[in-house]
């Protein structure tokens, strides 16, 4: 028998992209399909579990399973991060105002992009060295 999913919801930062599950459970949380407790370092599971932390009684009562792509390690945090504060929100409206209070950019993302590489040079803005004597 397949338990009753609370939403699917999505969190982004930089290339990395957040895919959540939220199911009443026992507040396991997998990412990728490795427990919070065994995934990244611990300046990583801070920034994940902060706003489980911010709804500590809906957060031991429920599941969250996450699949992410893309990024490196603190654009994955953050996009877990984001995905989870979107999830808390959604379900409740005192979480939303409690999260914004915290930080608003939990939900509403940050737009900041890699600039792109340019033709004829080693990065975004570097230039080719000149020297005229």
């Amino acid at each position: 028998m397949r338990q009753k999913v609370l939403g699917v919801f999505v969190g982004r930062r930089k290339t990395a992209v957040a895919r959540l599950v939220i199911r009443p459970g026992t507040g396991r949380v997998l990412i990728n399909n490795t427990p919070l407790e065994l995934f990244g370092n611990e300046i990583i599971r801070s920034k994940i579990s902060v706003p489980l932390h911010l709804a500590p009684d809906f957060w031991k009562t429920h599941d969250f399973i996450v699949k992410v792509r893309g990024g490196g390690p603190m654009a994955i945090a953050d996009a877990v991060a984001s995905a989870i504060a979107r999830g808390l929100a959604s379900v409740k409206e005192t979480f939303r105002q409690t999260i914004l209070d915290y930080d608003r950019t939990l939900l509403s993302g940050d737009p900041r992009q890699a600039e792109p590489k340019k033709p004829n040079r080693r990065s975004a803005r570097r230039f080719k060295q000149k020297s005229y004597r």
